[in-house]
């Protein structure tokens, strides 16, 4: 016998196929087995997977509620410093313009503080001239007369006749220097 046969003799029992009761052993073990996994097993992986899956979701939800926070919280910084530099913008511009007219103001005081100088000075100048002149026409005068007393040999001590010829000789002179802008009058000399 060259083959194999799979059933055997009448009488032996084939080596590949089990015993009959082995195999209703098996299957009913298999069923209590499979009841057993899909009764409590199953039921428990599932659960597992399932609070794994919501973990994993809220994570994720969490985590893109973070992430829209932090957008958010970017948006506003960013509207918070726009308006910062519009504000810093504004000031700076409100800093310039009162430095501006600061310096106007100040400009302003200093043309008038120096108009009030040269004006003080002037009226100082015109009373020290003034001063200066009733000096000179007090000693022209008197030198004037004792010349004129000297060239006529008489005494004009007489005080009119003095203050006469004095305003007289200084109102010629006047006239001399008044008619002839670069000449110098005689009794300067």
């Amino acid at each position: 016998m060259t083959s194999v046969h799979i059933f055997a003799a009448e009488g032996e029992q084939n080596p590949l196929l089990p015993p009959v009761g082995e195999i209703i052993v098996g299957l009913i073990t298999f069923a209590i087995l499979a009841f057993v996994v899909v009764k409590f097993v199953f039921p428990m992986i599932e659960k597992t997977f399932q609070e794994r899956r919501n973990a994993i979701e809220g994570g994720i939800e969490r985590a893109e509620a973070a992430q829209a926070e932090a957008k958010a919280a970017l948006e506003q910084y960013r509207a918070q410093l726009a308006e910062a530099r519009t504000e810093a913008a504004q000031i700076r511009d409100a800093a310039r313009a009162e430095g501006q007219q600061i310096l106007e103001e100040l400009r302003t005081q200093a043309q008038e503080e120096s108009a009030r100088i040269v004006a003080r000075g002037e009226e100082q100048l015109a009373a020290s001239r003034q001063q200066v002149v009733n000096e000179l026409r007090g000693q022209i005068g008197s030198m004037a007369v004792t010349l004129a007393g000297r060239v006529v040999g008489e005494s004009l001590e007489d005080e009119a006749r003095r203050r006469g010829t004095v305003d007289r000789f200084l109102d010629e002179l006047d006239a001399m220097s008044s008619s002839t802008p670069g000449a110098t009058p005689q009794g300067d000399r």
